[in-house]
Formats: structure tokens, C-alpha cells, sequence
């Protein structure tokens, strides 16, 4: 394997030079840190990674290779990875290429032999920054021009998702869930159809009457990459369903609802993103431990006047991570409960979502043929 010099140049002018690896490429993109051990297929093929370069904290990444089942979705969604160190050799019956093997199949730098603590360390202290990754031999001055002319977008939940109607049956349908997908991960999809929904994605920008139109039992907005702000289709959407359809949101979708229930959001200093977020369920009583991924958060103050009530906190910092609406039957999270690093905690949601379909079809509402 050539060695090659991998270049970081952050906005700040910070310069971290290692090691290439991966394809010969060149991104620019804001630069984040996932504090996750293991689990980098699923982070790096999350499309709500799109646009961000993933910095991950846990010292060795690629020692058990990339498998044929473990995505997230069908590529990678990140810019650009930076590692510790990177292993080539990976041990595991399941891997078919090394994680550079892949990142090169995808056309995705990384850089490794670079200092991640102090990396993550300055992000922390100072906020996530925009940032030039390359492995191509660019020099300073090079990446400082694309640094430069390059403006970060902030609304990819409107590419992230299917571009057209998708169907994903369960083996016994029983229930009809309609997705607005702005980025849906394959394990939320698969949470639901072995709970027995028939589930379609409807690209972004789907019209409400078309949603209606297949006559769902449930709405659910998925997770998606960007500025919820920026989602104002989607916000139009929500607020037109929730109030004929039970409705869950995750992440973006939880986001989404907050802003359709006349709420605000505004972007954390450096986000969540790992697999050990303590989240407090404030009617139960509860912990759990969460995976998450986001920029972004609701104000809680914000949301009451529609209606909602906040149903968990995060233990570390007490940003918002659930609601549901006092009359309605609409619930969201921020974490990631198809992610299981509990492994278990989260899964209930998904049921939920499930009895408050029965429960809304026991009273006569909406009910697929």
C-alpha cells in the first residue's frame, strides 16, 4: 500500500497533517467528533452525517473490517474520515474489505496518524468548524482557496432521502406507515416492519394529499442531515398530518414536529454524536442510553404554546430529546432508539408507535383498506 500525506486544514487556520488513506480526494465540509467504540459502517452510511467530516475519538478504527449488512444505508453519506490509527488487517468472518478499501470504492478521503484528542478537544472548546480534508498532495495554500470558496449547505435532508415512492413490506402487514423520508436509516425501517408496518417513503417535498392518499395509519418523520429551518416543506407537511394521522418523529423529524407546533430550534455548540448519551424519560422516571447524532435542538420553551409537552432530557447538558402533544397522538425523540446501544433501552418507542395506531383505529380514525 503507498503511503500518502493526509491534510487537514481547519477554518481557524489550523493545520493537522498524517497519513492518507482511503481514495485520493479532496471535501470540504464541517468537521465533528463521534465518541462511539465501535459502529463506524452505520455512522459513516448515516445520511445525516452528509456534508460532515466524522472524527472518531475511539483511538483504532477498522479492526473489524466493512461487512456486506451493517450500513445504514446503500453508501457512504460522510465527506471525510479522520482516525487514530487505522486498521488494514481486519479480523472478523463477516468483513469483505478493509475500511480503506471501501472508503476508496466510494470515492471518500480519510486521514490517519493524526492527534483526534486534541482534535475533538478544540472542537468542544471552540465549536464545530468548517474544514478542508485531502490525501492528494493539495498544498496549504490550495486548501485554503477551497476553504474560501466553498459554502457548507445546510439543507440536505432534501437530497438525503428517496427520490421517488419507495415500499418496504413486512412479512404480516398490518399496519400502513407513511414516511416522509429526509434521510431514514435502514434500522428504523427494519424496527418497523418487524413489528408487522407496511412501510413507504415519500420523497421530500411530497404533497400532504398525496401522503393521505395511500390511506396510512400513522405518519412517521425520519432523520435527516442539516438545519431544521431549512426544512420548510417538511414543516408544512407535519403541520398539516399531525393532526389527521398519529405521527412520530426521530431526530430531524423530531425537530421538525417542534417547528410545526409553532416551536424553535436553534444549533448546539458542538452536537451530540455517539453511542453513551444519558436521556432521562421525565414521566417514568427512566434512563437510558442513547445513540445520537445532531447539530441541532428544540427550545423547550418554545414548544408549549402548541401543545407539546417535554417527555425527556438529556443528562448531560438538559437539552430537549422527547415530546409528545397533550391531546394528540404525536410523539418524537431526538436519539436514535434503532440504535440500541443500550441495547434495549429505546426499543419501546417503536411499540408505542404501534399502540397508538390501534388505539386511533379502535376509535374509527385512520385505517388503510
Amino acid at each position: 500500500m503507498s503511503v500518502t500525506e493526509g491534510l487537514l486544514l481547519l477554518e481557524d487556520g489550523t493545520v493537522c497533517r498524517g497519513m492518507g488513506f482511503g481514495s485520493p480526494a479532496t471535501n470540504v465540509g464541517e468537521l465533528v467528533f463521534n465518541t462511539s467504540m465501535t459502529g463506524y459502517q452505520g455512522i459513516l452510511t448515516d445520511p445525516s452525517y452528509r456534508g460532515q467530516i466524522i472524527t472518531m475519538t475511539y483511538p483504532l478504527i477498522g479492526n473489524y473490517g466493512v461487512s456486506e449488512v451493517d450500513g445504514q444505508s446503500d453508501r457512504i453519506h460522510a465527506f471525510g474520515l479522520v482516525a487514530r490509527d487505522i486498521s488494514f488487517r481486519p479480523s472478523n468472518r463477516m468483513s469483505v474489505m478493509t475500511i480503506s478499501e471501501w472508503l476508496t470504492a466510494q470515492k471518500i478521503p480519510g486521514v490517519y496518524y493524526v492527534d483526534t484528542r486534541a482534535i475533538a478537544k478544540k472542537i468542544r472548546r471552540e465549536g464545530t468548524v468548517k474544514c478542508v480534508i485531502s490525501n492528494e498532495g493539495i498544498g496549504r495554500d490550495e486548501a485554503r482557496r477551497l476553504l474560501e470558496e466553498t459554502e457548507l449547505c445546510t439543507d440536505y435532508m432534501r437530497v438525503a432521502g428517496v427520490r421517488e415512492v419507495t415500499v418496504h413490506k413486512a412479512a404480516e402487514g398490518r399496519w400502513r406507515v407513511a414516511v416522509l423520508d429526509l434521510g431514514i436509516k435502514n434500522n428504523i425501517i427494519r424496527s418497523m416492519t418487524r413489528r408487522g408496518c407496511d412501510v413507504t417513503l415519500f420523497p421530500y417535498g411530497t404533497a400532504p394529499e398525496e401522503i393521505l392518499a395511500i390511506r396510512p395509519d400513522g405518519f412517521f418523520l425520519s432523520n435527516g442531515p442539516g438545519d431544521p429551518e431549512q426544512a420548510t416543506e417538511a414543516v408544512r407537511a407535519a403541520r398539516a398530518l399531525m393532526t389527521k394521522l398519529p405521527t412520530f418523529g426521530i431526530c430531524m423529524g423530531h425537530q421538525v414536529l417542534a417547528l410545526a407546533a409553532g416551536g424553535e430550534t436553534y444549533k448546539l455548540k458542538f452536537g451530540h454524536r455517539g453511542g453513551n448519551h444519558g436521556v432521562l424519560d421525565r414521566e417514568t422516571g427512566r434512563s437510558a442510553i442513547t445513540s445520537q447524532n445532531h447539530s441541532f435542538a428544540v427550545r423547550p420553551e418554545s414548544v408549549s404554546a402548541g401543545g407539546m409537552v417535554i417527555t425527556h432530557v438529556n443528562l448531560n447538558d438538559g437539552t430537549v430529546e422527547g415530546m409528545r402533544h397533550k391531546t394528540l397522538p404525536v410523539f418524537s425523540v431526538q436519539y436514535h432508539p434503532e440504535g440500541s446501544p443500550g441495547p434495549n433501552d429505546s426499543e419501546y418507542l417503536f411499540d408505542r408507535f404501534i399502540e397508538i395506531m390501534a388505539a386511533n383505529s379502535a376509535k374509527g380514525g385512520a385505517r388503510h383498506a
